[in-house]
């Protein structure tokens, strides 16, 4: 499967984390902390939002950008209301990280800057401020896994009390 990494640079709140982990452990993607956060790992928000999931989720932490920069390599995208490309125009490759800044500021703007090719914007009205982080993270998830056809998810179900194979028989 290729891989998908989140990179969330100083998350300040915990319930945010706990979704996007959750969303990684349900996707397979990584999960990469960049300190400092504004909670500890076993706050006790940050598991409730992730419920169950965590022994499903690969979540490495790192004490700042320079120490993520040194110990990985990929492909960046850099998600904020700042850029100017639009985030399903863009084509994420094997290995992609997709960069989210923290809930009060979003990424650093010299980071934006001196990254602005690989900078996308999730396209919303201009009144408003910004998408929730945990669901940003959610839309880049699922636009890079549509682009790659959803490598090892499932993507049928099953009713509990039905079966889906009756309907043909009920015609």
């Amino acid at each position: 499967m290729a891989t998908l990494n989140i990179v969330l640079v100083e998350p300040e709140i915990p319930q945010n984390t706990g979704n996007i982990a959750r969303t990684c452990a349900v996707t397979g993607a990584r999960l990469h902390l960049v300190e400092p956060l504004g909670f500890k790992i076993d706050d006790k928000k940050l598991k409730h939002a992730g419920l169950d999931y965590w022994q499903y989720l690969d979540i490495t932490t790192y004490k700042s950008l320079d120490d993520f920069f040194a110990k990985n390599k990929g492909s960046f995208f850099f998600f904020s209301t700042k850029a100017q490309n639009i985030h399903s125009k863009v084509e994420y490759p094997d290995n992609a990280y997709l960069f989210f800044g923290k809930e009060s500021r979003g990424l650093p703007e010299k980071l934006l800057f001196e990254n602005h090719d690989t900078c996308v914007r999730i396209p919303m009205m201009d009144a408003a401020r910004s998408l929730n982080l945990s669901n940003s993270v959610a839309v880049a998830v699922y636009e890079v896994l549509r682009q790659w056809d959803y490598p090892e998810l499932l993507c049928s179900g099953e009713l509990r009390d039905f079966k889906w194979s009756d309907l043909n028989n009920s015609f």
